[in-house]
């Protein structure tokens, strides 16, 4: 009983839950509302892409998302698997995919669910992009719950808020926002939220992002790329610190291997 009291004070609490995080994307800039046009796009193509538009010419291959669980910032793998957009509801996506937490892998799905969208007055392009004009550049919020199988052992649900940045070209089609990909704290996707187990009343931050992770505290020291401070390491950063930062060649290698494993398969 006491599992299913938790799922539904979770779903419950959705709105309120949505409110209490503010938008990177949107400081210094105005912005026009674009909710109601957003339902006409499919999100899915930013959320699951492989490779990102760095500038007019050059594409490049989306990272794993980067992420934590508690306040040791033990890391924390995220794969989406599938999203598709519900027909019934526009604003709505079912979620399906697989996190890893110090080689335990687990299933989840669950639903993302606009709550907002806005389109820059003016788009923020590098010097010299001729090649972007007529785009458009934009943002949404979600609300994200995520259920694992409540029939394994030591799993839960996860909930928070999730900020995306987008680009609609000039033929009108969603394309992931990489145009900023260039500078030292480019992010995107960009999640903040609480990992809650089912049967207990145990509560863990998690958030998780694209080359970045939102609000992690001394976690991350770098400034060119996300690094990891020394003192967290061992909380599962290894193999990915060792895949930039190794002195021994085959070690690097090693660890740019293990982090190409495809563990979701």
């Amino acid at each position: 009983m006491r599992c299913v009291l938790i799922i539904i004070l979770v779903l419950s609490t959705r709105l309120l839950f949505g409110q209490m995080f503010g938008s990177p994307f949107e400081e210094g800039r105005t912005t026009t509302d674009f909710f109601t046009q957003i339902k006409s796009h499919d999100l899915s193509v930013v959320w699951m892409a492989d490779s990102v538009l760095a500038n007019e010419e050059e594409m490049r291959e989306r990272t794993q998302i980067l992420g934590f669980i508690g306040d040791n910032y033990q890391r924390l793998q995220v794969r989406f698997i599938s999203i598709i957009q519900n027909p019934f509801n526009p604003h709505e996506y079912f979620a399906y995919g697989k996190t890893r937490v110090r080689g335990s892998i687990r299933a989840f799905q669950g639903t993302i669910r606009v709550t907002r969208a806005r389109l820059y007055d003016e788009i923020d392009i590098p010097v010299d992009s001729d090649g972007l004009q007529g785009y458009k550049q934009g943002y949404v919020k979600s609300e994200v719950i995520l259920f694992e199988d409540s029939r394994e052992a030591a799993t839960g649900f996860f909930s928070g808020k999730l900020t995306t940045g987008f680009l609609i070209d000039d033929r009108g089609e969603f394309r992931y926002a990489a145009i900023s990909f260039f500078s030292n704290w480019f992010n995107n996707n960009q999640f903040v939220g609480t990992w809650t187990s089912y049967c207990s009343s145990v509560t863990k931050r998690v958030h998780w992002g694209d080359w970045r992770i939102p609000e992690s505290g001394d976690l991350d020291i770098g400034a060119g790329f996300f690094s990891v401070n020394e003192r967290y390491v061992k909380n599962g950063w290894e193999s990915y610190m060792n895949s930039w930062l190794s002195d021994d060649a085959e070690e690097r290698e090693r660890a740019r291997r293990k982090e190409r494993e495809q563990w979701w398969r």
